[in-house]
């Protein structure tokens, strides 16, 4: 007997997954994030939502996670003040 996939389930559980993983995020920001790359509710279907579930659980996990939001400020920072690096390597003062 050959049994279908329980997508319904496999939804259940992708999002536990992803309350794992990131329990920083709630779940609101997880569907929110995932049905506007699916479009229309109304119409998705258990395989589909599944689908794009999983699609985006692969791309939180590729991302870089980063402790807190220095790293990014300081990127930003570096960003704004690139004439004076650039003017400190002709100088020779790097």
């Amino acid at each position: 007997m050959n049994k279908k996939p329980n997508y319904y389930n496999k939804v259940l559980h992708i999002l536990q997954e992803l309350h794992t993983a990131y329990p920083e995020y709630n779940m609101g920001k997880h569907l929110a994030t995932v049905l506007d790359e699916c479009g229309n509710l109304w119409g998705v279907s258990d395989k589909e939502l599944a689908y794009c579930l999983a699609k985006y659980k692969g791309q939180l996990e590729m991302d870089v996670r980063h402790l807190d939001d220095s790293e990014i400020e300081n990127i930003i920072k570096d960003g704004l003040n690139l004439d004076n690096l650039f003017k400190e390597e002709e100088d020779g003062d790097y």
